[in-house]
């Protein structure tokens, strides 16, 4: 499937824009369970759905989306879902529609994260990449692509125990910043 996926890419690029939309129809589960993973727990505004369609949406109109390959595909779209989760949380996060009121609930769980935390995780990606470009792709490619370690290192054509330390300071930095 991944060389068909490559070929689909390559036709799409020479100007088969129709290409693209059968890329997505053949990969739409697999988009779907890592936009799922994505979401915070209780979101109501945004389902894995609603977010794969949008970043359909933005791969399709416009500038043409420049993949190479199934991974090249993977890691485009995973930096797609966080700028659409940023966007969406800096929305929410906006004051409008009285979005900047307390949300009161009757049970004693803590809710999802607030759109604030999706900010500051994405402040603290920036403040990352800055810095470590690297391990930034890395967390990008991980949590937000659904890459395993072993997927990421071939992207990145660097060993696996490489992506693997990369990842726990990447963590580590993350942490530090959003304590």
């Amino acid at each position: 499937m991944g060389n068909e996926i490559t070929q689909l890419l390559e036709r799409a690029a020479a100007g088969e824009p129709a290409q693209l939309s059968e890329v997505f129809e053949r990969l739409y589960p697999q988009l779907r369970q890592i936009a799922a993973a994505r979401l915070r727990p209780g979101e109501r505004t945004l389902t894995p759905t609603v977010l794969v369609h949008e970043l359909y949406l933005r791969a399709t109109c416009g500038e043409p989306l420049n993949a190479s390959s199934r991974r090249h595909f993977f890691t485009t779209a995973a930096k797609a879902m966080r700028w659409i989760l940023v966007d969406h949380a800096r929305r929410r996060a906006a004051g409008k529609r009285g979005g900047d009121l307390l949300e009161v609930t009757l049970t004693e769980s803590l809710p999802g994260a607030p759109a604030s935390d999706v900010l500051g995780v994405h402040e603290a990606l920036e403040a990352l990449g800055e810095i470590a470009p690297q391990q930034r792709d890395i967390v990008e490619l991980h949590y937000f692509g659904g890459l395993e370690f072993a997927e990421i290192a071939a992207v990145l054509e660097v060993s696996e125990r490489t992506v693997y330390r990369q990842w726990q300071r990447a963590r580590a930095f993350l942490h530090a910043q959003l304590d």
